[in-house]
Parts: C-alpha cells; structure tokens; sequence
C-alpha cells in the first residue's frame, strides 16, 4: 500500500476513455484519492492542490471543462497535473510527447526538470532519438532486451544504436 503511493502513472493517451463524463479538475483530484483512502472524499487541500497542477502546466482556464472537450495536447497536460498532485518519488510516463503541441511539449520539460530538482524519479517511454540528449540525463536502449543503459552522452552512441535497431540507417541519421 505505501509503495503505491510512491508511483505515479502517466498513461498513453490512446489508453485512455477520453468520453467519460468528467471535468479537468475531476480528473486531476483523483491523483489525491490513494491518499485519502476509501471514506474520505476530496476536501479544500485537495481541491488547491488541484488547482496549484493545473496552473503548473498551464491549464487552470481549463478546470471546468469536460475532459472530452479539450484538445489531445491539453488533455495529457490534464494527465501531467493528475500525477503532480500524487506527490510521488517516481514518475511513469508513457510517451507523454506522442502527438502534443508545442506548448504541451515545453509543460512536459518543464515539468520533467521540476521534477529533477525536486528529488524525483522520472522513467519516460520515448521513442524520439533526436530530443534524448535535450531531455533526458540517462537512457536505456531496449529491443526485446536491454542493450545498454547509462549516461545519455556515453550511452546513445552509434555503436549502441546499431546494436539496438539493427544497423537500419534511417534511424541513425542525425544522431
């Protein structure tokens, strides 16, 4: 139970009933309910925690607006605050940049580096070669197996993605 509460999940977009009848604050208050527990419900602490998220990644215009109605961008920044107020040590995010706007991918840096200084663990699905040097301090390079984990500058080599992807070159442009 208390290692649960230490792990905080953000899921890919396309896994998600995005017509389930609820708002932007609902969403991002269910991050407190491993919290508070079965009988509890959400109080005013959790109702501003919620609302200090969706501030952080740009989205407190947004809090009443039903999940639905917002844009694919918006709706994972949603998804961002909903893990934020978790208040977790490790962060799980599956491919949070797949298909965001450009604002929506400078929340998701700045949060991953508020995350940084805070202390905190963040463990990214990213299948962008060309932003892992920008975004990430450490990778690890997987196909079926791991193929090498370390250091973003001494991992993400030639040699290593050749080893990863099969020497396919079109890959490996740019890197």
């Amino acid at each position: 139970e208390k290692q649960r509460k230490k792990v905080a999940y953000v899921p890919q977009r396309g896994s998600v009933d995005w017509d389930f009848p609820t708002t932007a604050l609902d969403v991002v208050m269910m991050g407190r309910y491993g919290h508070l527990g079965w009988l509890r419900r959400p109080g005013q602490k959790e109702k501003q925690m919620s609302h200090d998220a969706l501030k952080k990644v740009g989205m407190q215009d947004f809090s009443t607006r039903q999940i639905s109605q917002l844009s694919g961008g918006q709706q994972q920044r949603v998804f961002l605050a909903r893990a934020l107020v978790q208040d977790a040590d490790i962060y799980i995010m599956d491919e949070p940049f797949a298909g965001v706007d450009t604002t929506t991918e400078r929340a998701i840096i700045s949060l991953l580096q508020d995350l940084r200084k805070s202390a905190k663990t963040v463990i990214v699905v990213h299948h962008d070669l060309q932003t892992v040097k920008e975004y990430f301090d450490w990778v690890m390079l997987v196909n079926v197996r791991k193929i090498a984990l370390g250091p973003v500058q001494s991992t993400l080599t030639k040699d290593n993605l050749i080893k990863t992807y099969g020497g396919r070159e079109a890959f490996l442009s740019g890197s």
